[in-house]
């Protein structure tokens, strides 16, 4: 987005904070970098914003990046790690205590079985159960649809201590389990972000490549 100054921000454990970049911002756009409506974007976000903001300042925050197809952003990871015709699938996300989140998390992954023509099962990294019970009885039903690997999707991105959980509970279940990588920089992921902005700024889809005509000077995206 030529003409506007981006700055990543975390809500916490990394610098800088949503609050730092907000109070050396002028009027900016807040994208969350998350794939579903839960506590975070519902509740957490929008009291940093507030408790940040000042008067005469427009801080925007946007829906969550998932709010965008990404379904094939997903499709795309596991072709570059090799998914064969007999892989089942299994989208592992992070998990939330916000049933709608989760259901995000199910729908996603509806969307990622009609494009790859395959069954593919949800496991959550928070919630794999007493003995990993989750992960054991999603792997159970894609080998009973005839699954004859299990290739883990995973809907983050970025690698993590709950990415590491999942892939090691999985490797002692299936050895030969093929792991994709996370979404990252994927174009899907980037364009998301960008039509985001723009949507907030008033501008409509950014992809049609003229939004660095359209930036407000002193606009930023935070």
């Amino acid at each position: 987005m030529p003409g506007v100054d981006v700055e990543l921000a975390y809500l916490d454990l990394n610098e800088p904070t949503i609050g730092e970049a907000i109070e050396r911002s002028g009027d900016c756009v807040v994208v969350p970098l998350l794939f579903a409506e839960g506590f975070h974007s519902k509740i957490d976000l929008p009291a940093i914003i507030a408790e940040h903001s000042l008067p005469g300042r427009r801080v925007v925050q946007t829906p969550v990046i998932g709010s965008h197809p990404l379904a094939r952003a997903l499709a795309d990871r596991l072709a570059e790690a090799g998914l064969c015709d007999g892989d089942g699938v299994l989208l592992c996300a992070v998990g939330s205590s916000d049933a709608g989140a989760d259901r995000h998390v199910r729908h996603r992954a509806i969307e990622l079985s009609t494009l790859l023509h395959r069954p593919v099962e949800v496991v959550f990294a928070t919630k794999l159960g007493s003995g990993e019970h989750e992960l054991l009885s999603a792997v159970r039903r894609l080998k009973a649809t005839g699954a004859r690997r299990i290739a883990l999707s995973p809907y983050f991105l970025s690698a993590g201590l709950l990415t590491e959980r999942v892939d090691t509970a999985l490797d002692r279940l299936c050895p030969d389990a093929l792991v994709a990588g996370p979404l990252g920089a994927h174009p899907d992921v980037v364009s998301a972000v960008t039509d985001l902005y723009a949507d907030a700024a008033g501008f409509g889809p950014a992809s049609d490549g003229r939004a660095d005509e359209l930036v407000p000077e002193g606009l930023r995206s935070c």
